[in-house]
């Protein structure tokens, strides 16, 4: 176990020092490479090493690459979303453009089958915290899932609204159904108490402190009975997201978590 823990500890400072040089996170093969070796160091769901237990300057090292990682993700999302809102026919079509595109399906049905265990009715109109520039899983699952459910976006980025408003635009369907809001969600209020579900992304909240001011906020002013579904992560997995203690989420009640194992093909946890 100890010679497994300084084999991670040397892999993460290493790639931790060539991330924190880079001269830009916008994508670029050095970029994607690197970010794709810290995904592949920190994939392994069975290990001995309690990611709570590192020494200090690892922890830091941790909340930095949680900072860097999200950056580059906006980065490479925005691109992605600039390339697909230029074509002439709907960029909804082309969404298999992304990477990782498969991983969305992949998660978005584990968290419809959730979804669908713990009400019992089919939500009309659901919040999506963090939708950023590509909307993944509003999208997915307005599309293949929820077909008659509106999708209220709250970005606070007003180009990345922008850049995701432009995609559904030309989709008959999903151009009703998909609202943008410009804001924070520490301003939003009375507002989060029409929807049924909220859901909040991975990299809303940078660090723990930030995310859990976001989960209180939402507690206050959600309606009752409301669900709140949120991306955690598990072991090591930790240094690629934020990782969401249940004992913290005070006023709301735990009714599933799911954790992935490498054969499901995506990376985060789900509560």
């Amino acid at each position: 176990m100890a010679c497994q823990k300084i084999q991670f500890e040397k892999q993460i400072i290493d790639l931790y020092d060539q991330i924190s040089k880079l001269k830009s996170l916008k994508p670029s093969e050095n970029v994607d490479n690197l970010f794709g070796q810290l995904m592949s160091t920190c994939l392994p769901t069975e290990t001995n090493i309690d990611v709570e237990s590192l020494c200090p300057k690892i922890q830091d090292i941790r909340t930095n690459l949680i900072k860097l990682r999200s950056e580059a993700i906006g980065y490479s999302e925005q691109h992605l979303s600039t390339v697909l809102g230029s074509l002439e026919d709907n960029p909804l079509h082309h969404l298999d453009l992304y990477p990782y595109y498969n991983n969305y399906l992949k998660l978005s049905k584990v968290e419809f089958d959730l979804l669908t265990q713990h009400t019992s009715h089919v939500p009309t109109k659901i919040a999506f915290v963090g939708s950023g520039s590509m909307p993944f899983t509003s999208i997915i699952l307005a599309k293949f899932h929820l077909p008659n459910t509106t999708f209220h976006n709250f970005e606070i980025d007003p180009q990345a609204n922008s850049l995701a408003s432009r995609l559904v635009s030309r989709d008959l369907d999903l151009s009703r159904r998909m609202i943008f809001h410009t804001m924070d969600i520490l301003n939003a209020t009375e507002i989060l108490r029409d929807y049924d579900v909220v859901f909040l992304a991975s990299f809303v909240g940078v660090d723990k402190e930030a995310k859990v001011k976001v989960i209180e906020h939402l507690e206050k002013h959600m309606s009752p009975g409301a669900l709140l579904m949120l991306r955690s992560a598990k072991g090591l997995r930790a240094f690629l997201y934020i990782d969401i203690d249940p004992c913290g989420l005070k006023g709301f009640e735990v009714l599933a978590t799911y954790h992935p194992s490498l054969s499901d093909g995506f990376v985060n946890s789900v509560m």
